[in-house]
């Protein structure tokens, strides 16, 4: 079993930077590709970025490319979510998950969320 839990989100000004994390604990989810998804209010819950286990296989969506990057420190066991240039369409609360079941949009372990506003 893996917990995972989301800090870093807050009100923002459009144009601005947010850094996400997600820190995880129980087992060492080294061998676990790792994932932010976002749910904005009214939509069905949607991947955002993913990444492999050792780095070389990603995944972002096309609204988020050149904008969001995901990383990873094994080492410290957490995940995080480099946002930049936001916009009002990124308002949305921010999941982190690991254990891909199927690529990139089915993983097995959730965060709580962790809620990002974008003002414009």
């Amino acid at each position: 079993q893996v917990q995972l839990v989301e800090s870093g989100g807050r009100l923002v000004q459009a144009g601005g930077s947010l850094r996400l994390s997600c820190v995880a604990s129980g087992q060492s989810f080294s061998d676990y590709s790792v994932a932010w998804f976002r749910q904005a209010p009214g939509k069905e819950r949607e991947v955002v970025t993913a990444l492999g286990p050792k780095g070389m296989l990603t995944y972002s969506t096309d609204s988020v490319k050149g904008r969001f990057t995901i990383s990873r420190d094994n080492a410290k066991n957490e995940v995080y979510l480099q946002m930049n240039t936001l916009k009002s369409e990124d308002t949305a609360v921010y999941y982190c998950a690991a254990h891909s079941t199927t690529w990139p949009d089915k993983f097995t372990y959730w965060g709580q969320g962790t809620r990002v506003t974008v003002s414009s």
